[in-house]
């Protein structure tokens, strides 16, 4: 397969396309949708999306990609057979939702349906939504594969499968699912599949692989994929909530190896005693460390056993973490320089990656000249907020669980109907809610922390051992 590395360039590359030059169906979609105009992403990737060709586009929340897949639908299906020719992949069923509703705006009068299926909720509606022949089936990998499972459609006749922010995907758990899915796709003829993504670390190539043949790629802010790239952001929290709010960010990014930078050893301590609290797989290094708790923490960073190292800039001199996808500041350097070597950690070796700083109001002067002295494109984000983590939390319990249920056996599944009313009991009674509080956490911590896996390993013989029957669904690895 061909990687941004080896050849980032469009093999006979096509113009861009404008609203005007649409097709009669996709341009009359366009205004029932309101666009007068087509966004970047659209008029870049519609035409080879039209033209049939396997891509993998870089493109960020909201820059009007939704537009970009679905409109070529209108082109490329036929309306006169009701069986699923589109599948369309997405990490949330808030995106589901939304795409979903796009489609019925875009596909209304041309005879096309679409089915919204993503977990949490019954499958009767989904059911027959799938039942009446939508030819673009809209959903999350888990419950996608649940409605395969109970066969209540298939993918014989699929035309087009289409992945939308990949590399969120992977940061929900979907790994295993997605995997899956492949055993339920065609074969034998070619499959046109697309793939977007707001960036492309080494976990999404290693999902292209197994998806795309030969794909080109297109990234909206050039003729190249700058999978090198580091992605510069800071968050503007208040000064005593600093620690919750690196939590709260943990949860939502869901990093799969992470270096926090303190100025002194006494906040490194206390930032890694609070994330330990917390349940994380996190450990030191700061100048008071003896030498051989130095080396402890020095081989599980050699072996890539440790998750996220609390440091700070002199006891992380020299230590380099391979392929590492997130580097925060827990406080910006009290040298500006550092700024640069922290961030420069991670991105490297063809990979992407993020530097996030923690700012309070204090602290942004600070930031700002840093990113002027050394032209940095610094962006703000809003800080996630506890009921963003609560949703992310229990979209990703959720998909995990209903994996575990898909794993069992009739013997395993018979032998869990002996808390059948137990369940009930507990479910009715409000007083018993910290009981399935307190299930539900341990289960995420033990799914989401414990260590993970690269796309294509097999569990460590140890972790077979502990969790022998339990099916455990655990996320790659992004390398």
């Amino acid at each position: 397969m061909t990687t941004p590395t080896d050849s980032n360039e469009l093999q006979n590359p096509l113009p861009d396309i404008a609203i005007e030059a649409l097709s009669v169906p996709m341009r009359e979609a366009s205004l029932r949708a309101g666009w007068t105009a087509l966004m970047p992403v659209q008029a870049r990737a519609i035409p080879y999306l039209v033209a049939g060709r396997n891509m993998m586009i870089q493109a960020r929340t909201g820059s009007g990609k939704t537009g970009a897949f679905l409109l070529p639908l209108l082109e490329r299906l036929d309306a006169t057979r009701n069986v699923c020719q589109a599948l369309i992949l997405v990490p949330t069923r808030e995106l589901a939702k939304q795409v979903g509703q796009d489609a019925e705006t875009l596909f209304r009068t041309t005879g096309l349906r679409s089915a919204v299926v993503y977990g949490g909720v019954g499958y009767g509606t989904q059911a027959q939504q799938l039942a009446n022949g939508a030819q673009v089936v809209i959903g999350t990998p888990g419950r996608v594969l649940d409605h395969l499972l109970k066969r209540t459609f298939t993918l014989e006749h699929l035309k087009i499968l289409l992945f939308d922010e990949a590399d969120r995907m992977l940061s929900m758990g979907f790994y295993p699912d997605m995997r899956q899915l492949r055993r339920y796709l065609p074969n034998g003829r070619p499959l046109h599949t697309c793939m977007f993504s707001a960036t492309f670390p080494a976990s999404v190539m290693q999902v292209a692989r197994e998806f795309i043949r030969e794909p080109e790629f297109i990234n909206l802010s050039s003729d190249h994929v700058h999978v090198s790239e580091v992605e510069h952001v800071y968050y503007l929290v208040p000064g005593m909530d600093k620690d919750r709010s690196l939590v709260r960010l943990l949860e939502v990014e869901n990093p799969a190896s992470a270096i926090i930078f303190c100025n002194t050893k006494v906040r490194v301590n206390y930032v890694n005693v609070v994330l330990q609290r917390f349940g994380y797989d996190s450990d030191e290094l700061s100048a008071d460390l003896s030498q051989g708790q130095r080396e402890r923490v020095l081989e599980r960073v050699r072996k890539g056993t440790l998750r996220f190292l609390v440091a700070t800039d002199v006891a992380a001199r020299g230590i380099d973490i391979p392929e590492l996808t997130h580097v925060i500041q827990y406080e910006p350097p009290d040298d500006m320089e550092n700024y640069i070597h922290r961030a420069g950690r991670t991105g490297r070796a063809g990979a992407s990656g993020t530097a996030i700083s923690l700012i309070h109001s204090g602290e942004r002067f600070t930031l700002e000249k840093i990113a002027k002295a050394y032209n940095v494109p610094m962006r703000e984000l809003p800080i996630p907020s506890d009921d963003d983590v609560a949703a992310i939390v229990a979209e990703r319990l959720t998909a995990l669980l209903e994996a575990r249920l898909r794993e069992r056996d009739k013997l395993q599944t018979e032998r869990s109907h002996r808390f059948d009313k137990l369940a009930r009991a507990l479910a009715e009674s409000e007083g018993e809610l910290p009981l399935i509080t307190m299930l539900l956490d341990d289960s995420y911590q033990q799914a989401l922390h414990a260590p993970v896996l690269l796309p294509g390993e097999e569990k460590p013989v140890q972790q077979q051992q502990k969790t022998s029957g339990s099916g455990n669904h655990r996320r790659p690895r992004r390398r």
